[in-house]
């Protein structure tokens, strides 16, 4: 595909490959912060990856002024908007169009070859989780 197609991928295309990038970037960062038993791993992870999760970011980087450009904001809404026959485990519908639309805007951001802004929303996403799990 060219850099123009990616653009023409459907939301769910995009928030599946977007779902990987974002959890191969959450599980090295684990790895390096000392995290290796599989159990702590797992229950760690989730606080970055849950479909509830993804969306507190979603709505933290919409409620930022400026922060996402109307393109990723676009492609955030292609993969909310997506219809979905799955039915996600631990979340409502809404939670899970919203996660969805979190991963498409990674996913698009990565197949477009936007690594720097992909990592910039990544590393900004995980600074977000851990200031929040110290305030609890």
């Amino acid at each position: 595909m060219t850099e123009k197609d990616w653009n023409l991928l459907n939301g769910l295309a995009l928030a599946y490959v977007g779902d990987a990038a974002y959890e191969v970037y959450i599980r090295t960062y684990l790895l390096e912060k000392g995290y290796t038993k599989p159990n702590q791993l797992h229950r760690r992870a989730t606080h970055f990856v849950s479909a509830k999760a993804q969306a507190v970011l979603m709505y933290a980087m919409m409620a930022k002024e400026g922060f996402l450009s109307e393109e990723e904001l676009g492609m955030y809404k292609r993969g909310r908007n997506s219809k979905s026959h799955t039915i996600a485990k631990n979340a409502d519908v809404t939670t899970y169009r919203i996660s969805t639309g979190f991963e498409a805007l990674l996913g698009y951001l990565h197949l477009s070859g936007q690594i720097e802004r992909m990592e910039e929303l990544i590393h900004w996403c995980i600074q977000e989780v851990e200031e929040n799990d110290h305030e609890r």
